[in-house]
């Protein structure tokens, strides 16, 4: 396994070394490590060049440029990552959480794993390390909260939809909504579901669903 990081803080990048050293999924990964685009670019051309396949791709998104190849940030060198090497699983961390960056940044690059610096826990990185190696997504708390201010702009969700998350506000039942929903039971299941992929970007739990919905402003759930 080819691990790539790349931060323009020698000591983040140590940290994220040191962690991954100790993930059991990757404490015997080759760790490549480069400090701007230009080294990013370097990195990724040797392992291209030499049949070393990335694995996963750990960016920040504030790297100084390497203008000679159009790379002006951590997210150009993502998306050159991608297309050398379509598996590459990429990891965003960075300070930004801006909602319209962070829309910005999941449209372009679609990370497995997209963490706001304010929200590293590495307590948990082990835990997330697995959870990509399973193809799991997994977005920080504050990534999923900017975007889904976006989100909440942005959803073409009816009255049905919103009725079903006030009354599981409420505290009704899945298997009861039926009763006060003009829709069968699978309908709303589907509803339901979709809503959790469009908030979550994951499946969830219904308080889950319901907490990210009221965090969004997109229904005042609780009032």
């Amino acid at each position: 396994m080819n691990i790539l990081i790349v931060d323009d803080h020698p000591l983040n990048v140590e940290s994220y070394a040191s962690l991954l050293a100790t993930a059991e999924n990757t404490k015997e990964a080759q760790l490549h490590q480069a400090f701007d685009c230009k080294q990013a670019y370097d990195c990724m051309a040797n392992c291209k060049n030499n049949a070393m396949p990335l694995d996963i791709a750990l960016i920040d998104i504030s790297l100084p440029p390497y203008e000679e190849k159009e790379l002006f940030s951590g997210d150009d060198v993502a998306v050159l990552i991608q297309k050398a090497f379509p598996n590459c699983k990429i990891i965003i961390i960075s300070m930004h959480n801006e909602p319209a960056w962070v829309d910005r940044i999941i449209k372009r690059i679609q990370p497995q794993v997209f963490i706001a610096k304010s929200d590293i826990n590495f307590g948990k990185f082990s835990e997330i390390i697995k959870d990509i190696d399973n193809n799991q997504l997994y977005y920080s708390q504050t990534i999923v909260a900017a975007r889904n201010k976006i989100t909440g702009q942005n959803l073409d969700w009816d009255k049905h939809d919103k009725k079903i998350l006030e009354l599981l506000a409420k505290g009704t039942m899945t298997k009861d909504l039926p009763n006060q929903i003009p829709l069968s039971l699978s309908a709303i299941e589907k509803r339901k579901n979709n809503m959790k992929k469009q908030l979550l970007f994951k499946g969830g739990t219904d308080i889950e669903l319901l907490n990210s919905a009221e965090k969004a402003g997109i229904i005042n759930l609780f009032k």
